[in-house]
């Protein structure tokens, strides 16, 4: 078992994994203690000017990781759907990443229109990867809940099962937030299950009670920092009060240089 699996593996302590959009806040996190990192399609795409789940970003992602690969911690990068529905393409991509020094990967199957790809497709892209680097941890994500689909519990669990048995290391099921749902969901799968946590869902000490084994903060972060920036030229605007920030130097120095 790889030292990125190995953490999504203890009882009642399921990995806390924040999402960065860059080096510095990928760094900064990490000097918070963090020891394992991911990325957050969404933050990438959109300090990019680009659309998030659109196989847009793939230039973006590979350059991040490739950044973000070298430093001293486990990473896993959010590769949207692979990018392509080509399975041999995105076992490419999976190897050029263990190459970078990527620990794992999360791999979606929703698609830009808000529909789902066919859970074989979908599985097909897991078996490649998992084909091709072993080694990475693959989280099949599904976006049941995310879809409008008119009955997303048993629907998600017909495609963790396909994804599962195509060789992920683990599930990601966002959106789901009903507890009860979430601890059916920890008993019927045989892999760690991952949650995203929501301002309006169970918290991190709940998830560990029902069992989830992960845990993402997946956008949160990148849409705190871009609210909290607002404010600040608001407060500013206003004459009003501007908290503390980070210093110039202290900025320099996530840098490495």
């Amino acid at each position: 078992m790889t030292p990125f699996a190995a953490l999504h593996h203890r009882p009642g302590r399921p990995l806390l994994l924040p999402n960065a959009w860059d080096h510095a806040s990928a760094v900064a996190l990490a000097a918070e203690g963090y020891s394992a990192i991911g990325t957050t399609s969404l933050g990438v795409a959109a300090a990019a000017g680009l659309p998030d789940g659109a196989a847009a970003t793939r230039a973006e992602t590979v350059r991040l990781a490739r950044r973000l690969g070298r430093d001293d911690f486990l990473l896993s990068v959010d590769v949207e759907s692979g990018f392509t529905d080509d399975p041999d393409e995105v076992a490419a991509l999976a190897v050029e990443l263990v190459q970078a020094g990527v620990a794992g990967i999360n791999l979606e199957d929703g698609r830009a229109d808000g529909t789902l790809a066919p859970a074989a497709v979908h599985a097909a892209k897991v078996a490649a990867v998992k084909a091709a680097v072993p080694e990475l941890f693959v989280n099949a994500r599904t976006d049941t809940y995310w879809c409008g689909h008119e009955d997303p519990e048993p629907e998600a669990v017909r495609r963790l099962e396909h994804y599962q048995q195509a060789g992920a290391d683990g599930v990601f099921v966002p959106g789901l937030v009903e507890p009860a749902a979430i601890a059916r969901l920890v008993g019927r799968v045989a892999v760690p299950l991952n949650i995203l946590l929501t301002p309006t869902g169970p918290g991190l000490a709940e998830l560990a009670e029902l069992g989830v084994a992960r845990v993402s903060l997946g956008s949160l972060l990148y849409r705190a920092a871009l609210a909290a920036a607002v404010a600040t030229a608001a407060a500013v605007a206003s004459g009003g009060a501007v908290g503390p920030v980070p210093g110039y130097a202290d900025v320099q120095a996530l840098s490495g240089s």
